[in-house]
């Protein structure tokens, strides 16, 4: 029987809850097209994949594959597949100066191959230092410490040398091709998800749980990176719609299908989106966060279609309109009352909206629950000190 890496996941982080969490997240995926494995973004679903080659994993040790495992899950957590990048962009010496980094806390976890400080043609680089430290080093000698450009081989082949084993301690066991393949869209989706994933996990480890073999000093690092950050309400507010969206897949032989390249069709996808935008009537709205609002609402129309519901302390039937793909609409207050959230919720329960957005300054009783994913956004006090608790998505419009 083949090597099947999802039956070793949980004995393999059963003492991890960190990195355990992290791989709930993440699809797994074997993939023979490269000789061991890599971590990279979905462009169609924005989610994190993991793929790996069945019979390289097979080959190692309970202790490498936890390694390699924890490995990958740290260029996701240190944003090496989403946005971390030199200006340089992709290039060999970044990839090694990622590795070396994360292989710093790895020290005999990993198969022999690795990139490793103090080790091979890294002897002279010490241990724990940024990517981007390691990249400046490295990049000012590329002659000792590996080619600049992956794709420059001898007899001017394509390929890459990620995988490759030319010297102990001194090549990448992974490979980071996929790095590069996706849209800056679905980065930021992935992104999102991740800060979303990350904060799950480390409300697990806070909860009891510990967090394995993350040192306090990364602990620190992984927090302040991806949840004490500041939010773009405006890329928050585009994930959430672009997530949203329902896919309808037909096949069709216009299109090359990727595992199987002239053997079955490919697929087309089409997404639509129909989101509730519930409006609060009441006073505390701001004009000028009702103004930025349907500011990013009219550049967003493209993706989706919005149903604009008014309420205070029911939902007026007669001002709900459609915001039409590419219509621009100017902000408007139609009304202006107390606030009761069950007026919205109920209505968007009772219609088949795929998520439900609500533009409020989050003072009233909690509602009760919604059939499709919910998120507030508010201004900075509502978000700060919402009148009810919430494991829904609460952000701050930054008028």
């Amino acid at each position: 029987m083949a090597f099947d890496l999802n039956f070793h996941i949980y004995s393999l982080l059963h003492d991890e809850p960190f990195f355990a969490a992290l791989s709930r997240s993440v699809e797994k995926c074997v993939d023979r097209s490269i000789p061991t494995a890599g971590v990279g973004i979905d462009e169609e679903s924005g989610y994190f994949v993991f793929h790996y080659n069945p019979e390289y994993f097979e080959k190692l040790s309970s202790v490498e594959r936890k390694g390699v495992l924890k490995h990958e899950f740290y260029h996701l957590v240190f944003e090496h597949v989403t946005t971390r990048l030199p200006s340089e962009g992709m290039t060999q010496c970044w990839n090694i100066a990622t590795d070396l980094a994360i292989n710093s806390h790895l020290q005999g976890e990993l198969p022999p191959n690795c990139c490793m400080p103090g080790t091979g043609k890294f002897a002279d680089l010490p241990f724990h230092r940024t990517a981007e430290w390691y990249y400046d080093k490295i990049s000012t000698d590329k002659s000792k410490y590996g080619r600049d450009n992956p794709n420059e081989r001898a007899g001017g082949k394509d390929e890459s040398i990620e995988g490759e084993s030319e010297s102990p301690g001194g090549e990448q066991f992974d490979d980071h091709k996929g790095w590069g393949r996706a849209s800056n869209q679905a980065k930021e989706i992935a992104k999102e998800r991740l800060k979303e994933t990350v904060k799950r996990a480390s409300e697990e480890c806070e909860g009891g749980k510990g967090w394995g073999s993350v040192s306090s000093h990364m602990r620190r690092g992984i927090i302040d990176r991806l949840i004490n950050s500041a939010v773009d309400w405006r890329k928050v507010l585009r994930y959430f719609i672009k997530t949203s969206q329902r896919a309808s897949r037909v096949s069709t032989v216009k299109k090359i299908n990727r595992r199987y390249p002239y053997v079955h069709a490919g697929r087309k996808i089409s997404r639509q989106a129909h989101i509730a935008i519930s409006i609060d009537q009441s006073g505390s709205v701001s004009d000028s966060m009702l103004a930025a609002f349907f500011g990013q609402l009219n550049q967003l129309a493209k993706l989706a279609e919005f149903t604009v519901i008014p309420f205070d302390d029911r939902v007026f039937e007669e001002k709900v309109f459609v915001w039409k793909k590419g219509q621009n609409h100017e902000k408007e207050r139609v009304l202006c009352g107390g606030t009761c959230f069950d007026a919205p919720t109920e209505y968007v329960n009772k219609h088949n909206f795929d998520g439900h957005i609500i533009l409020t300054d989050m003072y009233a009783p909690k509602p009760k629950s919604s059939r499709c994913q919910r998120m507030w956004m508010t201004d900075q006090n509502g978000a700060s000190m919402p009148y009810f608790k919430t494991n829904e998505k609460i952000i701050s419009i930054n008028a």
